[in-house]
């Protein structure tokens, strides 16, 4: 038994009743309205689930599945339309040698609480069977710049960034240093001449997609999708992790540790063996350890790197699985809160920005009308100075892309949507998760472990 399943168990069901309801009892001197019944009910389920065989259920009806805390957060209203954008970023098979496993991640994954989600979050399993490494790694950046470039522009999407490949020595790019090991990006452009330009030691030098694909370290794909019948832009990303198994029957991941599988919902049955064979390599201590790696991003957006709405996603994911139902419980409501819709300002304030750009095939009414929506969404987030200076810098914005003036005209109002957005929504996490007794004496504990 891991270090929280015994924490888990200690905290049972005559602890967490009481424990709800003074979480409940402090919300509501906050403001914050908590279905006290419905909140009962999640917690209910959520200790059925605990007490029920097995860490993976899948939907038969939906052909979903997933961790069963995960499970309890997704909602499949918005199944096709997940489908649908996964046609463009997910990876097909070539069996034998490359098999996929595509799942939602993030906010897109917990659509019963998430009612303002940024961005459309996507998560792959890139399972690769090759001979040697190297051979793995040259099989992988075959498939990402072949997805890259089949996706590169299309009538409802458009390739915006690829994280591919680690730098090979220190450099400067476009003026800014970069260091050996770290991850690099490409345009799309970048992808299609297969090369990068850097500066070196007062020259210029190449780095070609070949000499990348030798350290793949992080690979991440990112994308404008449109949604015809929604009428607006999405950012759409995929993150990979990708495993090669060697002639012996060995699995180890192309960057040294195999993702664990606790916030994704997978939306193909059929890759349920391989994802089996690949959850199978995680160590007995992975809950430990996935719990670990959420407390210290949590320590690092509550102190060093102040952003409590990440803080705040990353403590509900280890409320979920280490028993704490009751704060759990608060920080579903605190998602629903309408303050929270300024992170999908944030978000889409920036795609819709990258989405005017030379060479997008998006319709400009659609980008004037989400950011209407985005005005009518900071008028009822704000109040005051705040909202005024918020819809100023949205108009702004909507006046150069209605002119069609160019980037560079908005830039800085841009920067300021997305600022001010992502500070109110700091200010808010903050304030609400440090009032309540019991997630202040967490955090405070938190920090003295740290």
């Amino acid at each position: 038994m891991t270090n929280h399943e015994a924490s888990t168990l200690n905290r049972d069901d005559d602890d967490r009743r009481p424990a709800l309801e003074a979480v409940i009892a402090s919300a509501r001197r906050l403001g914050v309205e908590v279905d006290e019944a419905e909140a009962a009910q999640w917690v209910a389920a959520l200790e059925a689930e605990e007490s029920g065989a097995g860490d993976v259920v899948v939907d038969v009806d939906s052909g979903i599945y997933g961790h069963r805390v995960s499970m309890l957060d997704f909602t499949p209203r918005d199944l096709a339309r997940f489908r649908a954008i996964g046609e463009i970023v997910g990876f097909p098979d070539r069996p034998p040698a490359v098999l996929t496993a595509l799942a939602l991640s993030g906010s897109a994954a917990q659509g019963k609480i998430q009612s303002y989600p940024g961005d459309c979050d996507y998560f792959e399993r890139i399972h690769i069977t090759a001979p040697t490494r190297a051979a793995a790694c040259a099989i992988l950046a075959d498939v990402i710049r072949e997805k890259a470039l089949a996706t590169r522009v299309g009538p409802t999407h458009r390739l915006w960034e690829v994280k591919f490949g680690s730098y090979p020595f220190d450099a400067e790019r476009d003026g800014r240093p970069v260091r050996a090991g770290s991850p690099i990006s490409w345009t799309a452009d970048e992808v299609a001449a297969g090369r990068i330009e850097v500066a070196r030691d007062g020259r210029t030098e190449a780095v070609t997609w070949d000499q990348a694909a030798a350290e793949p370290g992080w690979c991440k794909l990112d994308w404008i999708v449109a949604d015809p019948a929604r009428r607006a832009l999405a950012n759409a990303s995929n993150m990979l992790d990708v495993t090669w198994e060697a002639p012996d029957g060995s699995i180890v991941a192309l960057d040294g540790f195999i993702d664990p599988y606790f916030q994704e919902v997978y939306l193909e049955a059929e890759s349920l063996p391989l994802f089996t064979r690949l959850v199978e390599q995680l160590s007995a201590d992975a809950v430990d350890e996935y719990v670990g790696q959420l407390e210290h991003e949590v320590v690092k957006y509550t102190t060093k790197d102040p952003n409590y709405g990440k803080a705040a996603r990353r403590m509900y994911n280890i409320f979920r699985l280490t028993g704490r139902y009751a704060e759990a419980a608060y920080l579903r409501e605190l998602f629903d809160e309408p303050t929270t819709v300024l992170y999908q300002v944030a978000a889409q304030i920036r795609t819709l920005d990258e989405a005017d750009r030379p060479g997008a095939a998006f319709d400009h009414e659609v980008l004037v009308k989400q950011t209407d929506d985005l005005i009518m969404s900071a008028i009822a987030a704000l109040d005051g100075r705040s909202e005024a200076e918020m819809v100023r810098h949205l108009l702004e914005v909507r006046s150069n892309l209605r002119g069609r003036c160019g980037s560079a005209g908005r830039s800085a109002e841009v920067d300021e949507v997305k600022n001010e957005a992502l500070r109110a929504v700091n200010d808010y996490f903050e304030r609400r998760l440090t009032a309540i007794p019991e997630i202040r004496a967490w955090l405070e504990d938190l920090a003295a472990r740290s």
